[in-house]
């Protein structure tokens, strides 16, 4: 991809994913069997040739870090360029944490102006989809475009859940003429992916200008602010696309991975998805065992039933246990005779013999970590 550096935005906290995010960061978020969220943003940026990739972090940040080392395994970790990340930090009259994803970008500004590369590439952290960027890049210069904007019709999606997305309108050239962040009643499905192609000098000039007149937001200050006078175009993507932003959300995008055309054009196509590799053995299963349309990772090992349910590292399925519609983090323990259908469960959780548990669909039971049932 023609000069370009990437810069991945992981927000505050989000009281919507409840417990998922009360020690973690939404973009640290443990999904489909043995990755993280920022793994895909992540790995979208390396399949499309960019290396010099900084990650602004904020809330709850220790696993991300952790999960992210030194970028080996997304062979970022380099003597040029490569992966950084930028925690908050206290400086001066700073109070360490960000006011918003411009102040974030502000105060590593840095970054920005050591870096040589002419275009940047900055995208949230908490969103799961498979895309390579050039194309987008192409079309930016191709529109002479001063920032260009991802969108996605969401019209296969829950109506409510628009109203937590920025919702865009365009002209017949699709240039962005409206632009409303978490609207009420969004009147439109175009929605903003979180994914912007702008010129490196621009946006350090942008953010200059955002930090002299006080203004924090990269959407509300920047990207609303300019509709008048910058040349802002949207570029549409048309394959799968979610954005983690509510429980709800999450146990979607889990239940859909086990849909096989879903699956591949997350995992197979455009590249692989990269994520930090753990030695564990290979699942095992006993004679008892069976598992139906589910994900199972290394080291389970399983002894009842499972069906269409995720498993991480390390799940135990005791005998006559039966798990329908379910998503377990790594290293749980579900006992004997347990029945439970439509549960999160957190890492280290332990439900005891004989318990029953029933979620529904669209209101999952969430087990938070470490908890003992």
């Amino acid at each position: 991809m023609k000069s370009t550096m990437g810069i991945i935005l992981t927000g505050g906290k989000n009281d919507r994913l409840k417990e998922l995010a009360e020690m973690r960061s939404s973009t640290a978020v443990p999904i489909g069997g043995k990755y993280r969220v920022i793994d895909f943003v992540l790995s979208n940026m390396v399949n499309s040739g960019i290396k010099n990739i900084g990650v602004l972090t904020q809330y709850s940040f220790r696993s991300l870090m952790d999960h992210l080392g030194s970028g080996k395994e997304w062979d970022l970790d380099r003597r040029n360029e490569g992966l950084f990340i930028f925690p908050p930090y206290l400086a001066g009259e700073h109070s360490g944490w960000y006011q918003g994803s411009a102040d974030a970008m502000y105060h590593n500004i840095t970054f920005l102006k050591r870096s040589y590369e002419e275009y940047v590439l900055v995208a949230q952290g908490n969103c799961v989809y498979k895309m390579l960027f050039d194309d987008m890049l192409d079309y930016h210069i191709k529109k002479n475009a001063d920032i260009t904007i991802a969108y996605r019709d969401m019209s296969d999606f829950p109506r409510e859940e628009l109203s937590f997305m920025g919702v865009m309108t365009m002209d017949e050239n699709r240039r962005v003429v409206d632009f409303k962040e978490k609207h009420k009643n969004p009147e439109s499905t175009i929605c903003s992916m979180g994914i912007y192609i702008l010129k490196r000098e621009l946006l350090i000039a942008l953010l200059e200008e955002c930090n002299s007149h006080g203004k924090y937001d990269f959407v509300k200050d920047v990207i609303i602010n300019k509709l008048p006078t910058l040349n802002i175009y949207g570029y549409k993507f048309e394959g799968y696309w979610r954005n983690l932003n509510s429980i709800n959300a999450y146990y979607r995008i889990n239940m859909e991975m086990l849909n096989p055309e879903i699956r591949y054009q997350l995992f197979e196509q455009h590249g692989k998805v990269y994520t930090k590799v753990k030695d564990e053995p290979p699942a095992k299963y006993n004679e008892e065992a069976e598992v139906r349309n589910s994900i199972i990772a290394d080291g389970c090992i399983i002894e009842g039933t499972v069906i269409n349910s995720v498993l991480f590292r390390g799940v135990t399925i005791k005998r006559n246990a039966v798990v329908k519609d379910c998503i377990i983090m790594q290293d749980s323990v579900i006992e004997e005779d347990v029945d439970i259908e439509s549960l999160i469960i957190d890492k280290n959780v332990y439900l005891s013999k004989g318990i029953r548990l029933k979620g529904m669909a669209n209101f999952p039971i969430t087990i938070g970590k470490n908890a003992v049932i």
